[in-house]
């Protein structure tokens, strides 16, 4: 009804230049949205609460109807979207709104409850709720990513409450319920838009619903810290990285752009539906690992906090590489381009990967010791790990340096390197082992600590880097583009200019697969590309598929073949070229 209100008012989204559709959509999906949320909590909520904590809230202990503080909130800030929707009212304007919704919930006794001050947490409650409420406005860049991205939250919440949370659980149904009926109209192809009027009361309503579960759970702090955080991780992920990159390139935080999550993954190659789904991947792994921390205690939570903080900070740096604008329109610090300050930093200096390694190591080594003692006696040996803990750290540094992990380029990692990585691991538990006996004469720790601390070292130090390498190599295959080829021989010399033409974009090629004249190699695969049959299977693979030329990667070959190659090439109106590497001398006379 919205839809076909819209386009018979005219309300539509014409592609910009700042935008990322391409073609005049309906707007206003915020109003469906937003009655499929408020309808049911009208009938469903308790007013009265909110009525009396406007007229004596310092004699009212018990907090209000969270169903009727959203519905208030969420209906102002639709009013307010709406607003935007229409006229394009200023940014500022906007966010004195959004504070003053924010302030309304924290009066009404809703905070994080991650500080004791409580002048702090609320001032930190009112930043949350606006700045979620904002990141979900930004989030709204992509067919079908903001709606299906609260939606998994939604849903992730549901889980979050015990049955005596009824309400609270009916409303993260209510909106998980509105969000899946819109995603029918809003998946790509999108028929409709949220606009702001959508996008600000989702964002609104699960900042909302994660006051709640801070305020309410009985579990540890750790976890009412990170839970929250983890159910909005995409979110958080995607305007922080947008802000970031945004400032440090000299372009407005608040302007639009095509540097979102979602575009950047476009740009290594993936559809706008695959974006979209890696991103729901992203946050339905984030909401249950949410999920198993808010069930556990404050010496299990790390073991699953620290793995998806890791995983999602390398996902940050990896998009961050990825250039969106020209060079030009970047006025930065000192080469006036984001890319070498950030190659600066991780290729010369190392410093993220000394970050990156120094936090590993603390996690290993706890990690070991949750492995291998249970629950009951492993306060006890707490306090062990954390007395010996810095030794651990100094130790395995030394060795990290003196083998030489750090001289090693950041992305291009060898089979060099992976025996670097091993003879560094050994000798940093080596002299871990050392270190704790001299100093502790080993009394309370457990030779299967160490050995489990060695072995997960080794495969977290080849694990990121082997990350950075496949993330390189992913991208440079997914970014292609040219002349769709077949390479002619299976061998070395296809290997190399296979990896020739991932790191030169002049070659202008993208390769289909292999065809090579040695049957045992037909149906195998190199380097991720299908070997075929033969030459003489040519016509069918030219009929399959696509092709646009040859390229032959060996040299010394029998001349009659190359003859016949020559004259398929000419009859189907095919190029042919000849890989071929030189060192060729320089006259160095004057």
């Amino acid at each position: 009804m919205v839809r076909s209100l819209a386009l018979n008012k005219g309300w539509m989204a014409r592609p910009v230049k700042e935008r990322w559709h391409k073609n005049p959509t309906a707007l206003m999906g915020g109003i469906a949205i937003n009655a499929g949320i408020v309808a049911p909590l009208i009938f469903s909520s308790d007013f009265t609460t909110i009525f009396l904590h406007l007229t004596n809230p310092s004699h009212y202990s018990i907090l209000p109807s969270v169903g009727a503080t959203i519905c208030i909130g969420v209906t102002f800030l639709f009013l307010l979207g709406l607003t935007d929707d229409f006229i394009h009212i200023k940014p500022h304007t906007k966010l004195v709104g959004q504070i003053l919704v924010a302030s309304m919930v924290a009066f009404l006794g809703f905070r994080l409850q991650w500080f004791t001050s409580l002048t702090l947490d609320t001032i930190i409650t009112i930043f949350w709720i606006v700045g979620i409420t904002n990141a979900f406005n930004l989030l709204d860049n992509m067919d079908g990513l903001c709606a299906g991205v609260g939606g998994i939250a939604a849903c992730s919440l549901v889980f979050l409450f015990p049955h005596q949370f009824a309400e609270t659980r009916l409303v993260a149904l209510v909106l998980a319920g509105s969000l899946a009926a819109f995603l029918i109209y809003n998946s790509n192809p999108a028929s409709i838009f949220m606009g702001d009027s959508g996008s600000l009361v989702i964002g609104f309503t699960l900042s909302v619903l994660c006051l709640q579960f801070s305020e309410t759970h009985p579990g540890s702090a750790l976890s009412r810290l990170s839970v929250p955080i983890m159910i909005l991780l995409v979110p958080i992920l995607d305007t922080t990285m947008v802000t970031l990159v945004r400032l440090l390139s000299g372009r407005k935080a608040s302007v639009g752009g095509k540097d979102h999550t979602s575009h950047r993954l476009v740009l290594m190659g993936f559809s706008e539906r695959r974006a979209v789904f890696f991103l729901y991947g992203v946050g339905l792994i984030s909401g249950i690992a949410g999920i198993i921390v808010s069930r556990q205690d404050n010496f299990t939570c790390p073991a699953v906090i620290i793995p998806v903080a890791v995983s999602v900070l390398l996902m940050g740096i990896y998009l961050a590489q990825i250039r969106v604008y020209p060079q030009k329109e970047f006025s930065l610090l000192r080469d006036k381009t984001f890319t070498p300050i950030l190659l600066d930093l991780t290729y010369k200096r190392q410093m993220l990967l000394v970050i990156l390694d120094f936090s590993l190591i603390a996690f290993v080594y706890y990690l070991s010791y949750r492995i291998r003692f249970d629950a009951e006696v492993f306060p006890f040996y707490f306090k062990v790990f954390l007395k010996s803990l810095p030794v651990v750290i100094a130790c395995k540094f030394v060795a990290f340096f003196t083998i030489g992990v750090y001289r090693g380029v950041w992305g291009q990692m060898s089979s060099n390197d992976v025996f670097v990585q091993v003879k560094s691991s050994v000798l940093a538990t080596v002299l871990a082992i050392s270190m704790v006996t001299l100093i502790y004469r080993f009394e309370n720790f457990s030779k299967g600590i160490f050995l489990i601390d060695w072995l997960l070292t080794l495969g977290f130090l080849l694990g990121t880097r082997g990350s950075f390498r496949l993330f390189s190599d992913t991208l440079k295959r997914r970014t292609l583009t040219g002349d769709k080829v077949l390479i002619y021989g299976a061998g070395r010399g296809g290997e190399i200019l296979l990896r020739e033409i991932f790191n030169n974009g002049k070659l202008n090629v993208k390769p289909i697969g292999f065809i090579d004249d040695d049957p045992l190699k037909a149906g195998k695969k190199l380097q991720g590309y299908s070997i075929f049959s033969g030459f003489n299977e040519l016509d069918e693979l030219l009929a399959k598929y696509p092709i646009s030329g040859l390229l032959i990667s060996f040299h010394q070959a029998d001349p009659h073949k190359i003859e016949n190659v020559k004259h398929f090439c000419r009859s189907n109106g095919l190029f042919l070229r000849q890989f071929s590497v030189h060192i060729d001398p320089i006259d160095l006379s004057d």
